[in-house]
């Protein structure tokens, strides 16, 4: 489990093929000085939202690997290639929870329709998935790239749901968010209340 708050900023380093028969990918992950101090072999940690295992490690140099599958490529997006990435590691029992329940599976791929600084704070449009819809809600949590954010406003259209999200300077410059821009993929995970909730209202009666 995780809480979307965003723990370091790292960046992958390179990509490589886990062999000729496999679309899976190896990624090397250059992490902030001291962020694997804690970290051990089999530990979790989120790139971007996505819950990926530590398959390697050294702590001296500041990287780690993961291997992730050609189904996880598919299905998530900006794991495929070098450049800077949201770091969450999992929650451990004693941890604040600072942002929502969130567990690392990503729902659905979005599309940044606008990313643009007003005032102090910047306004991000997400058009998310149109199955996904029913899911959001207005001041509901969405996790995009891994953070933890507040849904301001709800725009159903035929070919999507856009949700309005308000950054604030701090969540610009401590996570990766400030690289996006208008036509950027992002992972998107739903609210885990959501759901539950949802799977109660549609799941067949039970008759004795």
């Amino acid at each position: 489990m995780f809480t979307g708050i965003i723990t370091g900023v790292g960046r992958i380093a390179a990509v490589h093929a886990q062999g000729s028969s496999s679309q899976g990918k190896r990624l090397t992950i250059s992490c902030p000085a001291h962020y694997l101090d804690d970290v051990s072999l089999g530990d979790s940690i989120a790139l971007n939202g996505a819950c990926m295992t530590v398959t390697t490690l050294d702590a001296a140099a500041h990287q780690y690997t993961v291997d992730i599958s050609a189904e996880s490529l598919d299905k998530t997006a900006g794991l495929d290639q070098v450049g800077p990435i949201n770091l969450e590691k999992a929650l451990r029992a004693n941890d604040r929870l600072g942002g929502h329940l969130v567990s690392g599976h990503v729902d659905g791929v979005g599309q940044v329709t606008h990313f643009a600084q007003i005032g102090e704070s910047w306004d991000l449009r997400v058009l998310a998935p149109k199955e996904l819809g029913k899911f959001l809600a207005y001041k509901g949590s969405i996790v995009i790239n891994g953070v933890s954010l507040t849904v301001n406003k709800v725009s159903d259209l035929d070919y999507g749901c856009e949700v309005r999200i308000n950054l604030i300077p701090h969540t610009v410059e401590n996570t990766a968010l400030g690289t996006l821009s208008a036509g950027s993929r992002v992972n998107l995970e739903i609210d885990l209340i959501a759901r539950y909730v949802e799977r109660m209202l549609t799941a067949p009666a039970q008759t004795a």
